[in-house]
């Protein structure tokens, strides 16, 4: 049964999600149609564009995303301290970049308000701009409903362009959500879209990477003028940003790296003897691990992925008995050993 998005989505326990949508039926977001001949690979253009737009204007960060033909993934994470600190004029200013301002928060904000009743409203109004601007319903909409209309208008048609509302997966600890993270830069590599991580079009991993390279005097013609600005991957004791996830950007490339080596030579032997140390540091299983990288063993997405006591918290939280994942972190994640 469908649930609530407020009791998929509670920043009060993660701020971290995993996204996805899917287009309906045969309709293609990106890519060639090979029955109508069309190609829409431009269309990648306009979600990267619009993923940028938004993470200007919403108190959400973008940790991970991978745009494929027919689906996209966005791993997310909201900052609800990073809007509390902002001022009315502010919420204002970032609301403006994507929707139109009323003239009654106009007048409020020249100071042309006459009455004190319309100062309130007007209060009220930004508040719950303010709310919307760490709301992921409300982020995955200004994304979906662009890109609908966008393509419709482009393919001449009307109607769904989506199959259903975008699917969320809480990711409750950091193990978690670099578990999903890679498995998100690593879809065009199962997809065989990509033999290799770097090569893979239109992935935070590849702009991760271009990020690194020596600075050119002229871009080349593939690499984005203004690219997405993405979550920070660095030790958090040793950054005073807050927002970062604490694993160095290094140990990150290496995660990958292995993953996707091992996905692409299928190799399901001595993974354990290869792994790099940051799994240990994550208590992940290796082997657990590419299965949950392949997709396999999975009959349907859990809702939340994270460690075992973590998905218990988690539960509890939410006044629930049973929650879809914990049978995924049983055997994806191992218990730490004692010392």
């Amino acid at each position: 049964m469908t649930r609530a998005r407020h009791q998929l989505i509670c920043p009060e326990t993660t701020s971290y999600y995993h996204t996805i949508s899917r287009c309906v039926r045969r309709a293609f977001l990106c890519g060639e149609d090979s029955l109508t001949g069309k190609n829409h690979e431009h269309r990648k253009t306009w979600v990267t564009q619009r993923l940028r737009e938004l993470a200007d204007a919403f108190a959400i960060e973008i940790c991970a995303y991978a745009i494929m033909s027919n689906h996209y993934h966005v791993v997310l994470r909201i900052d609800q301290g990073k809007a509390k600190h902002w001022d009315s004029e502010q919420v204002i200013e970032h609301w403006g970049k994507l929707y139109s301002v009323p003239v009654l928060v106009t007048r409020y904000r020249c100071g042309e308000t006459t009455s004190n009743a319309e100062n309130i409203k007007a209060e009220e109004i930004i508040e719950t701009w303010r709310e919307r601007l760490t709301d992921i319903s409300w982020f995955m909409r200004s994304l979906n409903e662009y890109l609908a209309r966008r393509a419709n208008k482009e393919d001449h048609c009307k109607g769904h362009f989506w199959e259903s509302r975008f699917k969320s997966q809480a990711l409750l600890d950091d193990a978690a959500v670099l578990a999903c993270m890679s498995y998100v830069d690593l879809n065009p590599v199962r997809a065989k879209m990509a033999d290799t991580p770097e090569a893979s079009d239109f992935t935070s991993i590849q702009q991760r990477l271009r990020d690194m390279a020596p600075k050119q005097t002229k871009p080349t013609d593939d690499a984005p003028i203004n690219p997405i600005p993405l979550m920070r991957l660095v030790p958090q004791r040793h950054d005073p940003h807050p927002n970062s996830i604490g694993f160095t950007l290094p140990d990150y490339l290496e995660l990958v790296d292995w993953a996707g080596r091992e996905i692409r030579e299928g190799k399901r032997g001595s993974i354990k003897a290869a792994a790099p140390p940051i799994l240990e540091r994550l208590h992940l299983d290796p082997h657990r691990l590419m299965d949950h990288l392949r997709g396999e063993a999975l009959i349907e997405t859990p809702v939340m992925l994270g460690s075992v006591e973590k998905l218990k918290q988690t539960v509890a939280t939410f006044e629930r008995k049973f929650v879809k994942g914990i049978s995924e972190a049983r055997r994806l994640f191992r218990p730490p050993l004692m010392t």
